[in-house]
This record gives structure tokens, sequence and C-alpha cells, in this order.
């Protein structure tokens, strides 16, 4: 995390692992006792500091936010290889997050790849999320027809191709001092996209984060969600197009909002954090 006034915990908590337990790094802000707690799953490439600024605004509302650094990227969880980076075991760590705060229920909250694996634990284990807030990535069947159907959406995703070619999706990212990463994250501010270039050397990170996309697998029977949940996407994110975006109440069997970000680019919670902040409020006020 930045420095800040407010008083993040870090913990450690051990997940499953191919070769023994592995440690994820967990943040938490806010009372054990608070009646909400918000479990925030960050996306590529960033990590538990992306929450800092949504974190701390909850928690002057009363909401205990909990931010892990997810697998991968909490050194002490960088396993080799591509299954351990297979749905269900980011599903369990989730949970097993939840579990280590003592929240059988929670609200979750998810960006990017942190949203992907937000769907999936509503879909594994929806009686335990209260609330669902999605930011940038639709409900994957959502993605996947828009995948198929618009040449747009293809278009944006075609770097996923490189992701998946191991050790060329490293080089790629990583040449001319990452400049590919560099211009991903365009729209933050420099000294934020420093410090996750400077993330990304720490010895087998950058493959532990494509380790994700190398592991996805098809979500054409991906079933439709039955949390009540709130998208937010932004009509400047390069990566996740409109067609997508559209698509996704049709498959959340339950109170549904859409929230559509003029102008913001696919960082929202660093670049627009009141507008997280109030769909999750919303979301806590009608539970």
């Amino acid at each position: 995390m930045r420095d800040s006034p407010a008083a993040w915990t870090r913990t450690d908590v051990e997940v499953p692992g191919p070769d023994g337990p592995l440690v994820l790094d967990v943040w938490t802000l806010g009372e054990s006792g608070a009646p909400h707690t918000v479990l925030a799953l960050h996306g590529f490439p960033q990590s538990a500091r992306s929450w800092q600024t949504v974190g701390e605004r909850l928690a002057e509302h009363g909401v205990r936010v909990v931010a892990p650094d997810q697998r991968g990227y909490s050194p002490g969880a960088r396993p080799a290889g591509v299954e351990p980076y297979r749905m269900p075991h980011l599903v369990a760590d989730a949970l097993a997050v939840a579990d280590s705060v003592d929240a059988p229920t929670f609200h979750l909250l998810g960006h990017d790849w942190g949203a992907q694996v937000g769907w999936n634990v509503c879909a594994a284990s929806p009686e335990r999320v209260r609330s669902f807030t999605a930011v940038s990535v639709p409900h994957p069947r959502a993605y996947a027809t828009a995948y198929v159907k618009d040449a747009e959406q293809r278009e944006a995703a075609a770097y996923i191709g490189i992701f998946w070619q191991p050790g060329t999706g490293e080089e790629w990212l990583a040449a001319d001092d990452w400049a590919v990463l560099r211009r991903m994250l365009a729209g933050l501010p420099e000294d934020e996209i420093d410090h996750y270039v400077a993330r990304m050397r720490e010895p087998g990170l950058t493959t532990a984060a494509l380790g994700w996309y190398r592991a996805m697998e098809s979500a054409a029977d991906f079933p439709a969600t039955r949390v009540p949940t709130t998208y937010l996407w932004s009509t400047g994110d390069l990566a996740l197009r409109r067609r997508g975006a559209e698509l996704c109440g049709d498959f959340v069997d339950a109170d549904y909002r859409y929230v559509e970000l003029e102008g913001v680019s696919h960082w929202i919670p660093d670049e627009a954090p009141d507008a997280v902040v109030e769909a999750v409020l919303e979301r806590i006020e009608r539970d």
C-alpha cells in the first residue's frame, strides 16, 4: 500500500498449493465487528494497492474492507506452471481469505481478473455473497458472446493470444523498458505505472500473472448469476468493449444495476473511486 494515515493491517493467509501451503498477503481496513465486509479482488497487473482509495472511503462508512494480493502476486504464493492458476484455485483462495477474517457472508468487489474471479465465486458459493459489484469485466458468457459476435471485441482482445504463448508473452511485455505494459496502464498516474512495472520485475511474477490467462477455460456453459449485482463499465476501456457490457444483464437472474462511466479508462478503481464506492454502498443499503 502507499503511505496513508488509514490503518491498513497486513496479515498472512495460507492456501493450498501444489507443493505445500502458499501464503497470500492480505490487507484489511475497518473494525472486525463491522456489519458489512467487502472482499475486494484486484486484477492484472495490479495488487491490493489498487483498492486503497476505494477501501479507505468505504471504511469511512463503517465497512470492513479485505483486499488480498492474489495468487501469483503475493511473493509467497507464486507456484510454477499453469494448473495452479485455474479458476477453482482462485475461487478457493478468495473464500479462504473471507474465512480468515470470519466472514461467512460478504459483499464482493472485483476489477478486471478480480471481477472474473468474482463471477466464479458467485457461481460456486452464491449463499456466501450478499452482493457483487463487478468492475470492467462483464459476466463470462456476456464476454464470450461478444467475443464471438463482435469484431471490435475480438480486436481488443488480440493481446491475449500473445499472453498465451510461454516466453513470448513475457518478452513482449518487458521489451523496451516494459513499453507494452506501460501503454496498458495508461490512465494511471506515472508513479503508479512505475510501481507496477517495478513489481513485474520481481522473480516469477510476470509468468505467474500470465498464468491466469494461460489457464483460461471456455465460458460457454457458465451459469447465470443469482447474486444481486452491479456492473460498472467505462467507455474508455480499450480491452472490454460495449457489446459485452450491454449483454451483461442478460446473465444475471437477480436484482441488477448497470453503471456506465463516460470517458474513464479501464482503471476505474484508481480513476473513478467515488463511482465504485457509491455502487458498493448502494448495494449494501439494499441488502
